[in-house]
């Protein structure tokens, strides 16, 4: 199995970021696509949960106990009243505890999703994804709790081991692995050879499109940066951002430690993994602690931080649901994804669901201001005849 090798780039270290202060504007569409999940990941969550029993239900005293892992901001009960088009509370006989199932609905639409999750194509390109996560770690591997923190964002099925990675074994294998901050051995999964043809950042692909057949890989490639309107760069930092585009590109399949730590280079090399872990993600975004959680696990520490404060025009941080959001902003235009996922039209269509109440009054999660279209395509259910486009497996 080869991995990252240390290549001899050479260039000047000794720039440094201006030291000046890149302020944080709030976008309202890229919060809103944050704003719109809430609750999605807890919904799907427990519809697992009641699928994995024979009876397809669930008492109510049990999934109470999952609050705390779900992070639940309310009772179970509470939850599953507050969605009555998804979840059905029901007493299966006088004197017995009551009990929660899926509706008819939601279990339609978990058949459509698991078509997706079982189609030859789907299942070639999340295993795609799941290939070049685990080359970009560099020793082409990683724990599997960690994977299991990304699995959602990287649109794997819930249970991806036994339902996905066990068909592969020319890709992936068991292994173990010492975590380096508890010491402990872990359970990983590990690349079985390096497949070059899928080494190809995002960034790289677009750049030999661009060039034809014989384009250049090491060609300066600049990251595309997206400004919320009347957004403006301190001066000083904006001809910073102007020479740091014009470095060398280095792939994040390439190993970059060996740069200085804190040189513009080794940064922009920093930014080129944080780029292409997102757009690995169905949704091109995740929780700001699952990079952090991946960055501290491959050595970047406290890199992953400053490159997403540095570089307002290629992130953006949200402050919805109660969590920190990274969302890649070239991939949006307002708040809908430019790239189109099977599995994101899937998503929308839960949430619709989710807001749907018996008199079909309008969803309860507000929209964009001065943003009225948005009400009609959501309530279409957004993505519902995507095509199977955007995907390099």
């Amino acid at each position: 199995m080869a991995a990252w090798t240390k290549l001899p780039h050479r260039f000047n270290p000794t720039r440094t970021f201006v030291d000046a202060r890149v302020k944080w504007v709030r976008d309202p569409y890229l919060d809103f696509a944050v704003e719109r999940e809430k609750n999605l990941k807890q919904a799907i969550s427990f519809k697992h949960q009641i699928l994995s029993d024979p009876s397809r239900s669930l008492p109510l005293s049990l999934a109470s106990l999952l609050k705390p892992r779900l992070d639940l901001s309310t009772t179970a009960s509470n939850f599953f009243r507050k969605y009555p088009s998804f979840f059905s509370l029901f007493q299966p006989s006088p004197g017995l505890p009551p009990r929660v199932k899926l509706t008819r609905q939601a279990l339609s639409l978990h058949r459509e999703e698991s078509a997706i999750h079982t189609s030859q194509p789907h299942r070639d390109d999340a295993v795609g994804r799941l290939a070049r996560l685990l080359m970009l770690t560099g020793s082409a591997r990683l724990p599997i709790y960690v994977i299991e923190r990304l699995k959602w964002d990287l649109g794997l099925p819930h249970n991806f081991m036994a339902a996905l990675v066990i068909d592969f074994p020319d890709y992936f294998q068991v292994c173990e692995v010492e975590d380096p901050s508890t010491g402990r051995k872990e359970l990983a999964l590990e690349i079985v050879s390096w497949r070059k043809e899928l080494a190809v950042s995002e960034l790289e692909r677009r750049a030999l499109n661009d060039d034809g057949p014989s384009g250049n890989r090491t060609k300066r490639i600049a990251f595309p940066m997206v400004f919320p309107k009347g957004y403006e760069l301190v001066k000083k930092v904006k001809d910073w951002v102007e020479e740091w585009q014009r470095l060398p590109y280095i792939s994040p399949y390439e190993n970059g430690f060996h740069l200085s730590q804190n040189s513009d280079q080794a940064e922009k090399w920093t930014v080129a993994v944080l780029h292409e872990l997102l757009w690995l993600m169905v949704s091109k975004k995740t929780e700001r602690d699952n990079l952090f959680c991946l960055g501290e696990y491959l050595g970047f520490g406290s890199t992953f931080k400053k490159a997403l404060v540095h570089h307002p025009g290629i992130f953006y941080l949200s402050n919805k649901i109660r969590t920190q959001t990274v969302l890649l902003r070239e991939a949006y235009r307002k708040d809908f994804l430019l790239e189109k996922h099977p599995l994101m039209g899937m998503r929308y269509r839960y949430i619709h669901l989710l807001n749907k109440t018996p008199k079909m009054r309008r969803p309860a999660l507000g929209l964009p201001p001065g943003n009225k279209q948005h009400e009609t395509a959501f309530a279409n259910g957004v993505g519902r005849n995507l095509s199977f486009e955007g995907t390099h497996a």
